[in-house]
């Protein structure tokens, strides 16, 4: 039995660094994919929101937005819609006397007409320009609305349709 017990070495073993370098870095690269997939779904959210910019906006940061598609809001002015072959020329108007004078290509929708608000996609001409090219109009309310609610639907300056 002597024998048996010189062989057994009781001196303490120290663990074997390379766990706990495993786990720092199984650690450290479950951090960086769930930052990732954070990074993509808040860059999907936000590019998935649509967003406008009214008249006075889009006038104030125009030499910022240079001819970048934009969504354009505002009311469209009595009296200034022309109906082309290609699809109506009108003028949007702001608050404070800005206005904007649109040449949109494209069938206009239906409830298309004068002093309702719409939202036009497009670009300006230039950095200066006040032509907005548009692409696309969106009338804010839906003919169903709008019978239900005649007095609801209020352009900017306060009037009703």
């Amino acid at each position: 039995m002597d024998h048996a017990d010189s062989s057994l070495d009781l001196t303490p073993v120290a663990p074997p660094v390379s766990k706990s370098r495993g786990r720092r870095r199984s650690i450290g690269v479950l951090v960086v994919l769930v930052l990732a997939i954070l990074l993509l779904l808040s860059q999907g959210i936000l590019h998935s929101l649509n967003y406008f910019e009214t008249v006075d906006q889009a006038l104030a940061q125009r030499t910022v937005l240079g001819t970048k598609v934009i969504r354009l809001e505002g009311v469209v002015q009595r009296g200034s819609i022309d109906r082309t072959s290609n699809g109506a020329s009108f003028t949007l108007d702001g608050s404070k006397d800005h206005k904007v004078f649109v040449d949109a290509h494209g069938s206009p929708p239906q409830l298309f007409q004068a002093n309702i608000p719409v939202v036009v996609v497009g670009h300006f001409a230039s950095r200066s320009s006040l032509k907005f090219d548009g692409t696309q109009i969106m009338v804010k309310h839906t003919a169903t609305y709008i019978a239900a609610h005649p007095t609801r639907v209020k352009a900017p300056n306060g009037t009703s349709r």
